[in-house]
């Protein structure tokens, strides 16, 4: 199916047919469930969240309100990679309301969103590829499952898996780098000068879909970098949809998830779609990052 263009999202980006079918089936997935967990669904594609009641098209907005969890989602992740038949993916993340809250008229929160990713339950994503692969976390460990095409069903390929301690692949998008932070770009020149990685010979592998990406770096081990550039001091990528669910899986697979400053599950959203600098990987890769942030002393960015 070729990515054909339809609209532009909220974001201002370039949305594909392959963008607007898949975010209605995730809608549909998280709200038609038989247990009526979750209440409602924030898109990446989408302005807002949307109540379950709404999604599903029922009269009431207290049908299917009554659940206790909130999900929040990236339908197709790379979509760019779309009429290249490169590799792109879906992220999600899924958390619990907290309690007392008020719900307005449509059947949610924003305070349901805007919560640290440390309060998330689960995460996961899945990549589109040579195989469909879902990886998961709901917060003891991290397993990976694979789609058997014959049976339509997903089988236990990688479990309990864990990020080397330090790696030799880096992924960024160099294209950019002369409008990285200084950090970042002292950080990549130091690493190219040298050749190495804590000892092993740098890698560098760029795919340009935070879920392949990612994948190649929690497999193999190194680092992924998405930082601030000057035209987004604060980076594209999205707290919500895609850095939060992300790190909470590489956090879960022995990694670490950074923003440069701070860890990235500590970051507290002020809006749905907010951004941040992104940085996810190896431990010690990720560490040092942070420490070429910390000499070079810029402000923070958010």
């Amino acid at each position: 199916m070729q990515g054909q263009q339809v609209d532009e999202n909220i974001q201002g980006e370039v949305q594909q047919q392959l963008d607007v079918l898949c975010n209605t089936l995730m809608l549909r997935a998280f709200c038609g469930g038989s247990n009526n967990a979750i209440c409602a669904v924030a898109s990446e594609e989408e302005p807002l969240p949307r109540s379950c009641a709404d999604v599903m098209g029922y009269d009431t907005v207290n049908f299917l309100a009554e659940g206790e969890y909130v999900a929040v989602f990236d339908p197709i992740d790379g979509s760019k990679n779309i009429d290249a038949s490169l590799p792109v993916g879906t992220v999600f993340g899924i958390y619990k309301s907290p309690e007392g809250i008020r719900r307005g008229e449509d059947g949610w929160s924003l305070d349901s969103f805007l919560q640290r990713g440390t309060k998330m339950v689960a995460a996961g994503y899945c990549l589109y590829s040579a195989t469909t692969v879902l990886v998961l976390t709901l917060g003891s460990g991290v397993h990976g499952f694979t789609l058997d095409p014959d049976k339509q069903t997903f089988l236990q390929t990688h479990p309990n898996m864990r990020i080397p301690d330090v790696g030799s692949l880096y992924s960024f998008n160099e294209a950019n780098s002369r409008e990285f932070s200084e950090p970042v770009q002292q950080f990549l020149e130091k690493m190219k000068e040298s050749g190495k990685i804590g000892g092993k010979k740098i890698t560098s592998r760029y795919v340009g879909a935070l879920v392949a990406d990612v994948h190649n770096i929690l497999i193999n081990g190194g680092i992924y970098g998405y930082p601030s550039t000057r035209d987004n001091p604060k980076g594209k990528l999205r707290l919500l949809y895609e850095s939060a669910p992300m790190a909470m899986i590489i956090e879960q697979a022995g990694g670490a998830g950074s923003t440069g400053r701070g860890r990235i599950l500590d970051v507290l959203p002020s809006a749905i779609h907010e951004r941040v600098p992104t940085f996810l990987g190896s431990v010690e890769n990720v560490f040092e990052l942070e420490q070429f942030h910390k000499y070079y002393g810029e402000e923070d960015e958010h």
